[in-house]
């Protein structure tokens, strides 16, 4: 009996129809049996396509180094609200996708001894696990700079943590696969700080390859990467991320700088350089406490991921209180919202891209499109080695923002090449060196000149 490809009505066969002919409607194949008889042979079934939307946040240090002041750490707050306290103004949102995967930015560990030559080495109880649980995040990236910060005993305690709440893990040398709707998701995690490329190539390849051989459909690959505070990825990072799509990975997300980086679309595939602190209990008064959720809803038919621009972003703050962390995302309010998709934009404009942008490439369902609208499809080069800065587009040489030697300057105004500053905006950095109002996320200041002094950023 032959059997109906769904939503088609087969075509009646007519009688003197030759042996082997087809119906082109219904793709059903008739030969003459032995008996005279018509046999008809079943088709090959044609896939339904699948749409699912995946959410994709950046870091989550959900503990503490044991040289913070417990009364304002992230592990009091716990102690005093419980697990699901943390994502209790996200977890709406999460619940409304299909899959949310985010980067677990501290060990999860009874370990004592810690990783020598760390400046902070960040852990908690095992059971914190369930604040991820509770958050409906369903995966998490591990590869990046804090997952050995106790050591193979940190790490090993931390998988066992995320088992037992069956939150599925990836980075490193592991891989995942999991099943979304009935579409295979497979993802892969990369520690990129320190390492040369040609390794991370092999690497990047080998472990698509993998998850593809397990029967992924789609591939989400996942980056620790860049400098601490940098607003614009470098060199590395763009070559990294387009490899991973030259290869078969459908979505590219990053993080590690703390702050919003820009958005590309690179054949039709989406590459978000930084996606900012998420739940960070790593500072009670961060830099930056700017942040999106970076959404996309994917059509698969089969092995065929649909190329479209169904994306969405949500501006986020890492605290839902304005002056200091309480360790609690909360999507922004409608002026701050605003405030982070024009940085984003700019940011975004700011890319030396590989071929033009849409107008369209940024989406937002919280802020007027009009806001998210391109004005250019390239941005400027990232310049490097000298004081004399550049500003955002600018195609010249200097270091791009934040040159070492450039943003604890206070002689010129914002915006200006001769200051460092990206041109981001900002009256904070100005004759005097102010620190003010809601600049600090704008552009850099004293108080990072201040900051950049007591830390010390490649090792954290």
């Amino acid at each position: 009996m032959a059997t109906r490809i769904s939503g088609r009505t087969p075509v009646r066969q007519d009688s003197q129809a030759s042996a082997g002919s087809a119906s082109a409607e219904s793709g059903e194949a008739t030969a003459e049996g032995g008996d005279g008889e018509a046999v008809v042979a079943t088709p090959t079934p044609v896939p339904e396509p699948i749409s699912i939307t995946l959410s994709v946040v950046g870091d989550c240090t959900l503990g503490m180094d044991s040289t913070f002041d417990y009364d304002t750490s992230f592990n009091n707050y716990y102690d005093m609200y419980g697990s699901a306290y943390f994502m209790q103004n996200v977890k709406d949102i999460f619940a409304a996708d299909d899959l949310t995967i985010a980067n677990l930015e501290t060990t999860l560990t009874t370990a004592e001894t810690k990783r020598e030559g760390r400046y902070y080495n960040f852990k908690a109880p095992m059971e914190y696990a369930k604040i991820l649980t509770d958050g409906n995040i369903e995966a998490v990236n591990t590869a990046n700079n804090h997952m050995y910060d106790f050591l193979d005993q940190g790490y090993a305690d931390t998988l066992k943590a995320l088992d037992a709440e069956n939150i599925v893990h990836f980075g490193f040398d592991e891989t995942a696969v999991m099943d979304v709707k009935g579409v295979k998701v497979g993802m892969l995690g990369v520690y990129e700080i320190d390492r040369e490329f040609a390794e991370i190539e092999t690497e990047v390849k080998e472990h698509i390859a993998k998850v593809k051989s397990e029967g992924a459909q789609l591939v989400v690959c996942i980056v620790h990467w860049g400098e601490e505070l940098d607003t614009m990825p470098d060199q590395d990072q763009t070559r990294i991320a387009r490899m991973a799509i030259d290869n078969g990975a459908d979505l590219v997300c990053g993080h590690h700088a703390h702050v919003i980086q820009g958005i590309e679309l690179y054949k039709g595939k989406y590459i978000c350089y930084g996606l900012a602190n998420f739940c960070f209990g790593g500072n009670v008064y961060p830099t930056d406490m700017q942040s999106i959720i970076f959404q996309q809803t994917f059509t698969v038919t089969g092995d065929e991921v649909a190329a479209d621009n169904n994306v969405n972003i949500i501006p986020i703050s890492c605290s839902s209180e304005y002056s200091f962390n309480n360790y609690q995302p909360t999507p922004a309010d409608a002026d701050s919202a605003v405030g982070i998709m024009t940085k984003l934009r700019e940011r975004t404009e700011a890319l030396t891209t590989a071929e033009p942008q849409p107008a369209d490439l940024l989406k937002s369902t919280v802020v007027d499109q009009s806001v998210l609208t391109l004005t250019t499809s390239g941005g400027g080069l990232i310049g490097s080695g000298s004081t004399a800065g550049g500003t955002a587009g600018e195609t010249g040489g200097g270091s791009f923002a934040i040159g070492v030697e450039t943003y604890s300057q206070t002689t010129a105004p914002a915006g200006d090449g001769a200051s460092g500053t990206d041109g981001d905006g900002a009256e904070s950095y100005d004759s005097s060196g102010d620190y003010g109002g809601e600049s600090y996320d704008e552009s850099y200041s004293d108080e990072e000149a201040y900051y950049d002094s007591l830390y010390d950023w490649d090792n954290m």
